[in-house]
């Protein structure tokens, strides 16, 4: 049967995962009644659900007249995009998709160079086209410019272009919505400009490892597209590490991507996108070969990580009672496996007895923790800080593109902030009430912003940002500008005693919540450090109840996710993480030795 391998590429939000849904759906795809009924079939995984985002690629196939389309379904972050390099080489083409009223954004930018830089055919879809406010012609005219600009040539730049409503499960050549019907002329540009992969089945068999599944019974499954040759269920095959190393293994199994399932497979040709099982201690970027005649694929390079945290055991008071997982060796045999199937990862040892992982940014160490959490681990995390590099003799620091869009109401504090943080201001227009800035921003500066963004804008402003390119480090850091508020005593916090200190600063914890002494519970409304007695109650007398009093006021404790609790931490401080709980606390419990160690900092 004939082929074709198309990823689909696109920034995040833009509808990537939706239209992949209509794609699978509009082609009689057979699928368990219970995926079919999820809004996003490929979005499978509970944070993915959760987030909105795609984390993890995805592979799943349809045929259309006859052919096999073999789709990758790649993430949109820019955090993720060690996942979206990886999984291209799996390719002959992609689908780009950009917003009809957003345009290109940080990560179109990304996940288009890496597809021109494998020399990929590009069909550009103008998705979104029945949202408001959309404008298509000026979308595409945009594209073309992006295209150009990262130097595409002639025959590239001039790309073919499907207008499509990946909600409606709807496409046409026209950006006009009430004259198409259905998905299909998606499936006939492919056909048209999608290359068939070349088929070099005389040469000896060589396959790409771009992924790394685990089934219970037959273990570590390797996944990737045969670049050459054949391989057949049973064979003998070479397996070539990172290393160089050759060993000799057996295909216990061999399979093809069929619908959202697999299919069991004889033999696969040259083209084909499979799994194969057999090779105990495969790793993603190493190669599957003819055991006679070896020859190893180039290796996957992946951009280099950003921003680092430590992880630690969890040495709270609280420590130990909520988490399954919790020993040091636990934690280091968990964050080891992930760099099995996270290429974008790197975890170190230190010689306290913590580890330093780091990653693309943020959200990308954030998933992490996450998953970690509802595994069942429990652990403590550090400030995320960026990863400086030294080019003859100058430091330089990760910077970011930054991409906002706010009401203009709210635009002069969001530029204001911005400023403090040391922005270039590269672009700034309004446009019907919404103002469009673009910013060049070092990273460090970026970290802890989101929320405060989120605050400003009242929920109504959209930040993208995406990796830009190292620059000398200009020395500047911005530091939190408000102290923490921190537990006097261990015990359970008290209405009367929160009330009395309320207005010292903005609470994270509400009454009857147990905490510890040094544990962080709220943040102060001026600079420095607080420690609060949240735990005191009222003292009973012949005079008074002890209720009385108990009608003033309380404010509504600020919920601290795992976002807002790794954005606010400073370095005196550490993120706590259980699988039911997350809680801020200070480094040094005590506030004696606290203040010594401070002083000691100084000198």
């Amino acid at each position: 049967m004939e082929i074709r391998n198309v990823a689909i590429i696109a920034h995040v939000d833009h509808g990537k995962t939706t239209l992949v849904d209509a794609l699978l759906r509009q082609s009689h795809t057979e699928m368990k009644k219970e995926v079919a009924e999820q809004d996003t079939i490929l979005d499978s995984n509970e944070l993915e659900r959760e987030r909105g985002i795609t984390i993890f690629s995805k592979n799943a196939s349809v045929e259309y007249k006859g052919i096999k389309i073999n789709i990758i379904d790649t993430p949109g972050h820019a955090d993720f995009g060690g996942e979206v390099e990886r999984v291209l080489s799996m390719a002959d083409g992609a689908l780009l998709l950009v917003d009809a009223k957003e345009g290109p954004m940080p990560q179109t930018r990304f996940v288009l160079r890496e597809a021109l830089k494998l020399g990929l055919k590009i069909i550009v879809i103008v998705n979104k086209i029945d949202k408001k406010g959309a404008r298509p012609e000026w979308v595409q005219g945009k594209t073309f410019d992006l295209f150009c600009e990262l130097g595409a040539n002639e025959e590239t730049a001039f790309f073919p272009t499907v207008y499509a409503s990946g909600r409606d499960g709807k496409s046409g050549l026209e950006p006009d919505l009430e004259k198409m019907s259905d998905i299909t002329p998606i499936f006939d540009a492919i056909l048209e400009h999608i290359p068939a992969p070349v088929i070099n089945t005389d040469k000896p068999l060589q396959m790409l490892v771009s992924n790394i599944g685990y089934d219970n019974y037959k273990g570590r499954i390797a996944i990737g597209k045969i670049h050459s040759g054949s391989i057949k269920n049973g064979q003998d095959i070479a397996h070539i590490n990172r290393d160089g190393q050759i060993k000799k293994c057996k295909v216990t199994s061999l399979c093809t991507f069929k619908g959202l399932g697999k299919k069991d497979e004889v033999e696969a040709l040259a083209g084909d996108i499979v799994t194969v099982t057999g090779i105990t201690d495969v790793n993603i970027g190493e190669t599957i070969a003819d055991p006679v005649n070896p020859a190893a694929l180039p290796l996957l390079e992946i951009e280099q990580p950003t921003v680092k945290m430590v992880f630690m055991v969890n040495g709270s008071p609280f420590g130990g009672k909520e988490g399954e997982f919790k020993t040091s060796s636990q934690l280091r045999a968990r964050l080891y496996k992930e760099l099995e199937t996270d290429v974008a990862l790197k975890v170190e040892d230190n010689t306290d007895g913590t580890w330093t992982v780091s990653g693309r940014g943020e959200l990308h160490l954030a998933i992490l923790i996450e998953r970690m959490r509802r595994e069942g681990y429990e652990f403590a995390v550090s400030r995320p800080h960026v990863i400086n590099h030294v080019v003859d003799g100058k430091t330089l620091t990760p910077y970011e593109k930054v991409y906002i869009e706010v009401p203009e109401v709210h635009s002069g504090v969001v530029i204001q902030k911005m400023g403090q943080r040391h922005a270039k201001m590269d672009n700034l227009e309004t446009t019907e009430g919404i103002t469009y800035a673009e910013f060049t921003v070092a990273t460090k500066e970026l970290i802890g912003f989101r929320s405060e963004f989120i605050t400003d804008t009242k929920g109504l402003g959209i930040m993208n940002a995406a990796f830009y390119e190292f620059l000398p480090d200009d020395g500047f850091t911005l530091e939190r500008e408000r102290g923490s508020m921190v537990a006097y005593e261990t015990g359970e916090t008290r209405l009367y005693g929160m009330t009395q200190v309320q207005d010292q600063g903005e609470f994270f914890v509400g009454p009857a919540e147990k905490v510890y002494k040094g544990q962080v519970i709220g943040q102060c409304s001026r600079a420095g450090d607080l420690r609060v007695n949240a735990c005191k109650e009222k003292k009973l007398s012949n005079m008074r109840s002890k209720g009385d009093g108990c009608m003033e006021h309380f404010n509504t404790p600020r919920t601290m996710g795992l976002d807002d609790a790794l954005e606010y931490i400073d370095d005196t401080e550490l993120v706590e993480i259980t699988p039911k709980s997350i809680r801020i606390r200070k480094i040094i419990l005590d506030e004696v030795e606290a203040r010594k160690a401070a002083k000691l900092a100084k000198h």
